[in-house]
């Protein structure tokens, strides 16, 4: 399709080349070398990901993690898939108390961006620390998150299988460690003004997320079964992205990815879909147009264990 950026997958970030999965995978059983987010993607839609993340479940997250036994010593957080390390940014300096971060990517390049952009401070002044982990999350086992505090990680979910998101629940249940896992999709997107063309690429976009076994739209209820199903009480609250023209260049990006993705799902779309991202990027450089990107957060606390820390 003319015009469109198909390496720019709206609501995962980029990728290289159309069926690649995302940077992080919970099994090792690719051995082909790992597509990458673009960090100026990253870096891109940071501002609207911070807007978005639900802070309503901080309270009942703070509230466990004081809570944990030996609660005196440092935080240990495992971002998994930390791209640039905007989590970390976000987070750490909203907990208090001492913090120790493990950034887990596939990518050197953006573990790099990650440590060097760490936060060093939390709510309260304490220190923060971080580590980088490269490779996948593949082996990702209670006893990998042995001592623990906290999992997290940002737009993750619907880039994973229901074999994945089983294993996630495992690992963290197991080890008795809460799970913030935000910016999920949810497959619903609210373009102003409305284009009679909105629900057919909405709908061939989902399409499209849902590939080779992804879960897409359908991630955060998976997970939270998941995590239901094995004991820990789950939290989910709407954390949508509300972009205006403030947002102009994301916006853009986001067009490009999310129509591309829909025609490569239904090539039938092409001529319409050309004719309509064309108005709708017209419109966005105009500051005429207002998006919201619906997704959701999910908080799982799993039932204490002894190893937790």
């Amino acid at each position: 399709m003319r015009g469109v950026d198909s390496s720019v997958v709206a609501g995962a970030g980029p990728v290289g080349r159309p069926g690649e999965r995302a940077t992080v995978r919970l099994r090792d059983s690719e051995a082909e070398e790992p597509p990458r987010y673009a960090p100026e993607w990253l870096r891109l839609r940071e501002t609207a990901d911070a807007a978005a993340r639900a802070l309503d479940l901080l309270d009942p997250l703070r509230i466990r993690l004081a809570g944990l036994p030996g609660g005196t010593g440092a935080l240990a957080v495992h971002d998994l898939g930390c791209g640039t390390g905007s989590m970390g940014r976000w987070l750490a300096p909203r907990l208090d108390g001492p913090q120790h971060w493990v950034l887990h990517d596939r990518d050197p390049y953006l573990l790099h961006f990650a440590a060097a952009a760490s936060p060093r401070a939390a709510a309260d002044g304490s220190g923060v620390t971080v580590e980088t982990r490269r490779g996948d999350v593949a082996r990702l086992t209670p006893d990998a998150l042995a001592g623990a505090s906290l999992v997290t990680a940002s737009a993750l979910l619907d880039v994973l299988t229901r074999e994945d998101v089983a294993t996630l629940a495992d690992a963290c249940t197991g080890a008795g460690c809460p799970a913030l896992l935000t910016l999920s999709v949810v497959g619903r997107v609210e373009l102003t003004p409305a284009d009679p063309l909105d629900a057919e690429i909405t709908e061939a976009f989902n399409a499209h997320q849902r590939r080779g076994g992804l879960l897409g739209p359908d991630a955060v209820t998976v997970a939270g079964e998941a995590f239901a199903a094995r004991g820990a009480t789950v939290r989910v609250h709407p954390s949508p992205w509300r972009l205006g023209p403030a947002e102009v260049a994301l916006t853009e990006q986001w067009l490009r990815g999310w129509v591309g993705a829909a025609v490569e799902e239904r090539p039938e779309l092409g001529d319409r879909a050309e004719r309509y991202l064309r108005d709708r990027l017209a419109a966005c450089a105009a500051g005429e147009l207002r998006v919201v990107v619906h997704h959701s957060d999910l908080l799982a606390l799993p039932r204490p264990t002894g190893g937790a820390s």
